[in-house]
């Protein structure tokens, strides 16, 4: 399996500006890039467990996106 470089987002507030502290910066590239290796270990373990690469692209896709923000919006 090839190993992709997943390209690095410039990290956003929700109004839109990036984030500028280095330490916040520093930790959500770490979580990312632990993020990326869990999944690409689960992708090749069903892969060699005989499980179809698009489906499981979808389940990860759905995974993230019923991930709830865990904080409310006090704005």
């Amino acid at each position: 399996m090839s190993d992709r470089t997943l390209n690095i987002p410039v990290w956003k507030q929700p109004d839109g500006k990036p984030v500028s502290c280095l330490e916040k910066i520093k930790v959500l590239n770490q979580n990312l890039d632990e993020i990326r290796q869990l999944c690409a270990d689960a992708f090749e373990d069903a892969v060699l467990m005989g499980c179809d690469p698009d489906q499981i692209r979808a389940v990860f896709r759905e995974l993230v996106d019923s991930i709830e923000v865990p904080y409310p919006d006090d704005k």
